[in-house]
């Protein structure tokens, strides 16, 4: 455990210094990715994912993600090409085009933003979907697009959570539609705090006891493959490591740590996870052990197994989608501030419509589908 204390811990010098250029650039960026995503939100968020929605749920998603897939793709751009932090796969190579559903370590706020790096790589950023803490939901303007994106909200009382859930994943069924669906079995990040409890819960209930990660929540994912089994091709296994100091989100925006994100990925066949909840929870336990062991020996050896399963980034693809991107979004802010009052009434409406329907969960449903009801 004494090279844990220094590698993938919270605490620590930084990888980089702080300076005042890393700030003005981070700020900048951090600026861009804020309007660009208000801008997205306002003119095609709203027009694919509620007015197209009205006609095909099909083709609602289709055009949310690939705006949204442009949008998120600036993110592991930012990472990799401005930042310059190392991403490193290993493990299997994974085709590209699953539906999945995805589990992962909880290591810090920031994990979730790295998976859309794995994501990009498959050509399938746009089509993500996370299950997060309903708390997220209230965040300004990213709210809004957690919403719009179809991401699960909980509050982590099953009780309560249960036929929301339930629910949300009924409708992604359709195997006509892309999907990755992201969970983090341990419902919170990890914490040192945490883990002493955790391992006191586990002494005392005859559980594992597990150092690198939290024991895994079993319900949700029990719930997830209840729902989806028959329309999934396979379930994704990712191991997160960070080297030397885990980051916070503004770390992430100043580039001043990771040095380097280690993702381990195994993918396993819906054939080899049993059918029962109580043999479910137990197989998670089990993977929730591997998954232990793997990042010890990441503290130790300092690599994942396997390493070098995926390609670097195209910095020329990465450039283009960035200016398309903000050519986009530049015209769009042209329209909304020179040209017709229409257009900020339009966007003025189109915030009160995101806001309510986020607060009070709504979605639209097809038109035709109403009448046939």
């Amino acid at each position: 455990m004494e090279y844990h204390n220094h590698l993938g811990t919270s605490q620590g010098r930084r990888h980089r210094d702080l300076t005042p250029l890393r700030m003005c650039r981070g700020l900048m960026c951090l600026l861009v990715l804020l309007s660009t995503a208000f801008m997205m939100l306002v003119y095609f968020g709203f027009m694919g994912a509620v007015m197209l929605r009205l006609f095909s749920i099909h083709y609602s998603r289709k055009t949310t993600s690939f705006f949204f897939g442009a949008w998120l793709a600036l993110w592991p751009f930012l990472f990799e090409k401005i930042n310059k932090t190392k991403v490193f796969f290993s493990g299997e190579t994974v085709p590209a085009r699953e539906r999945v559903l995805l589990i992962a370590n909880h290591r810090t706020e920031v994990d979730w933003m790295y998976l859309w790096d794995l994501a990009l790589r498959k050509g399938r950023q746009g089509y993500i979907k996370y299950i997060l803490k309903s708390s997220l939901m209230k965040l300004p303007v990213f709210g809004w697009g957690f919403h719009i994106l179809e991401f699960i909200s909980v509050e982590r009382k099953w009780e309560v959570d249960e036929s929301t859930m339930r629910q949300m994943l009924s409708t992604f069924k359709d195997p006509q539609d892309p999907l990755w669906l992201a969970l983090f079995p341990e419902g919170t990040d990890y914490t040192e705090q945490k883990c002493i409890r955790n391992q006191k819960y586990a002494a005392e209930n005859g559980l594992p006891i597990l150092k690198n990660v939290l024991l895994p929540r079993t319900k949700g994912f029990c719930a997830c493959l209840e729902e989806l089994r028959g329309s999934l091709d396979a379930v994704y296994d990712v191991t997160i490591g960070y080297k030397h100091r885990c980051p916070t989100f503004m770390d992430n925006v100043y580039g001043v740590d990771p040095s380097e994100v280690h993702i381990h990925v195994r993918r396993i066949r819906l054939d080899d996870i049993p059918t029962s909840e109580d043999e479910i929870s137990s197989w998670l336990m089990d993977t929730y052990r591997l998954k232990d062991q793997l990042l010890s020996n990441f503290y130790t050896e300092g690599h994942f197994p396997h390493q070098g399963t995926e390609e670097d980034l195209s910095t020329v693809k990465c450039l283009v989608n960035c200016v398309a991107v903000i050519a986009l979004i530049s015209f769009c802010m042209y329209l909304t501030f020179f040209t017709s009052f229409f257009f900020k009434m339009y966007v003025s409406l189109v915030c009160a419509y995101l806001a309510s329907a986020t607060y009070f969960n709504i979605r639209p449903l097809p038109i035709v589908g109403l009448l046939k009801a």
